[in-house]
């Protein structure tokens, strides 16, 4: 398919029984094919020619960043084709790379590490996700807790060479399974780009910020009447920090001034406002996506 119409660059994608193999092509070399990557891999082999340039990609579906996705009827593995920052190449180049597969019926969810949980992300983000103890000093010894108290969550992303980013929690929700897509009961807990529902009817709240890279939160525990075992299923994303707004955000309910907070800049919780109805990204020129990771916590238990 051919992707940006002014360099006529085309990239075709291969899907495997377990791996895919993506090609580019440029007719006018005005991409460094040595910066292209797919997730965070680097390309299989390149060439470069008077009359254009092109560079093979092979990679198994578990690795170079692949997300799955599980749907009703498929599976879906997503990533994407995008050159590195450098001065070097003008171009900005970005293609998504999907592959779906029919859902096998005797398909199940993998089996998760109740307390933490941790992904690579693209290039050499590494996110991660935790059950911790009453004060954030170390990971939680039990996932097991008392209707009322606040479970401690903390979710963080490692850059070791990547710009400061800010990592927010786009939408978080419980359910029993860890596979929402087989569930259809699900509590939302945060939902509208950021906003802390559960902050309003209950005692929820984000704690302040320790470092831009990561965000905790109390959630209190209550009676999920679907299940006695729960899974917490959000996406975390990693923004640049200068680029917030009403769809890039972490917001939560001040019942005493009956508002919506914005956690980094109080006096600018203006962009919090949407909480209550739609909340939208407002689109800019030339500003780059999110690097955003689904992670699923549990299964926790509430007694009372």
């Amino acid at each position: 398919m051919t992707v940006d119409g002014r360099l006529q660059s085309k990239v075709s994608v291969d899907c495997g029984e377990s791996s895919v193999s993506v090609r580019w092509s440029e007719q006018q070399s005005l991409t460094d094919p040595w910066l292209l990557r797919l997730g965070g891999c680097p390309p299989f082999s390149v060439s470069v020619r008077p009359g254009g340039a092109e560079a093979v990609f092979h990679a198994r579906l578990d690795d170079c960043s692949f997300r799955r996705l599980v749907t009703e009827n498929e599976i879906v593995f997503e990533n994407e084709l995008s050159t590195e920052a450098s001065s070097q190449s003008p171009s900005d180049f970005s293609c998504p790379v999907v592959c779906a597969y029919e859902r096998p019926a005797e398909w199940r969810p993998p089996v998760y590490d109740p307390v933490s949980f941790w992904v690579n992300g693209r290039g050499d983000l590494v996110f991660h996700m935790r059950f911790m103890n009453d004060d954030f000093s170390d990971v939680a010894s039990s996932t097991t807790f008392f209707l009322g108290t606040l479970i401690p969550i903390i979710a963080a992303v490692e850059q070791q060479a990547h710009q400061p980013l800010l990592l927010l929690l786009e939408e978080c929700v419980a359910s029993a399974s860890p596979d929402p897509s087989q569930d259809s009961s699900v509590y939302s807990i945060i939902d509208n780009k950021g906003c802390l529902i559960d902050s309003k009817k209950a005692k929820s709240r984000f704690l302040p910020r320790r470092s831009p890279s990561e965000i905790r939160l109390y959630l209190q525990a209550f009676k999920f009447s679907f299940s006695q075992e729960v899974y917490i299923h959000c996406k975390l994303a990693a923004w640049d920090p200068k680029d917030m707004d009403s769809g890039r955000k972490a917001c939560q309910y001040d019942k005493q001034n009956e508002r919506w907070e914005l956690l980094d800049y109080p006096l600018e919780s203006a962009i919090c406002s949407c909480c209550d109805t739609v909340c939208r990204t407002r689109k800019r020129r030339r500003t780059r996506r999110a690097v955003a990771q689904s992670v699923v916590l549990g299964p926790l238990t509430i007694k009372d």
